[in-house]
């Protein structure tokens, strides 16, 4: 698995071109390889040092890991642990004639709610200088303890590629909520992560390609 990262705040937006959506199936991903730098990291749920970015070998997704992602509610909690939120700005580097969009991320974690409480994870993504994408929301109700697993899928239709030749950042946002709803803050504790058991949590966002005409 990948090291720890942390993440990042959002970038004052640039003036650019438009955003494009292309209505022609991506291409293979290049072959060279892609390489991403983390501009910018904000947020409860990554402090500095807890989470990292590596890109597939077959350059088909990255991994965001996290490794202090965790909110909760109820015994030991404290009020603002209710919610942790991290926000990052990535600089992905593409070979020269391609650009690229996300077409699916995939969110894992742990969750233990007791009867009553209940939690949300959402997330959302989008080019610097474009507007933000909608999140999208997860519900989760207790009793629960057990991993979970989401996934956000974009039409092929409709996913926004980085502008051609030009270099935009990728802001993401990501979110866990805990609510006490009807359990017993007093003696019980529910909690959500985005970690695993190994040690850090694999969200994965999965590229999808384009080739950029020539001038």
């Amino acid at each position: 698995m990948i090291s720890v990262l942390a993440i990042g705040s959002l970038v004052a937006s640039m003036l650019a071109g438009p955003i494009v959506i292309p209505t022609d199936p991506p291409v293979e991903p290049p072959d060279q390889k892609i390489e991403i730098d983390v501009i910018t990291i904000n947020g409860s749920g990554c402090p500095a040092g807890t989470a990292a970015v590596a890109v597939a070998p077959d350059n088909t997704a990255f991994t965001v890991t996290y490794s202090d992602y965790l909110a909760q509610v109820g015994v030991g909690a404290r009020p603002t642990d209710a919610r942790k939120n991290c926000q990052l700005a990535l600089q992905v580097h593409v070979p020269e004639g391609f650009t690229y969009a996300i077409l699916q991320a995939d969110y894992r974690g742990y969750g233990y709610l007791a009867p009553g409480a209940s939690a949300v994870a959402r997330a959302n993504y989008y080019f610097q200088g474009s507007s933000p994408t909608t999140y999208k929301n997860h519900s989760f109700s207790g009793p629960l303890d057990d991993s979970w697993q989401t996934t956000d899928t974009s039409e092929l239709t409709s996913v926004s590629y980085a502008p051609c030749g030009e270099m935009r950042f990728l802001n993401i946002n990501t979110e866990l909520r805990v609510n006490v709803g009807t359990s017993n803050p007093a003696t019980t504790t529910s909690f959500m992560t985005m970690d695993s058991t190994d040690g850090g949590i694999s969200t994965i966002y999965h590229f999808a390609w384009q080739e950029c005409d020539e001038d």
